[in-house]
């Protein structure tokens, strides 16, 4: 089993976590203006890199927080995690 490093309760089991996908994307300033084809670049489109990538997940089975994470998409290794509102773009 997987530990995942929750800013608040400490390391938890994987079980008690939600994936709430890539982090640190903004939500379009002038949405009204979007065609369709930018909203499915907006909704459906996301990085995938082999390597460190920011993450957003959820404690759902604890403290219900949100929070960002650094996962290396090839080992699964949680590398770095903070706070959603530190706003930190960290990727070792």
């Amino acid at each position: 089993m997987q530990l995942i490093p929750c800013p608040w309760c400490g390391p938890r089991e994987e079980v008690e976590f939600h994936y709430g996908g890539q982090a640190h994307l903004s939500y379009p300033t002038d949405p009204a203006a979007l065609s369709d084809a930018d909203w499915a670049e907006y909704v459906f489109y996301r990085d995938n890199p082999a390597g460190p990538f920011p993450e957003r997940w959820q404690h759902s089975a604890g403290c219900r927080r949100w929070f960002n994470a650094v996962r290396d998409t090839r080992t699964y290794e949680f590398q770095a995690g903070h706070r959603a509102e530190d706003d930190r773009q960290v990727i070792p």
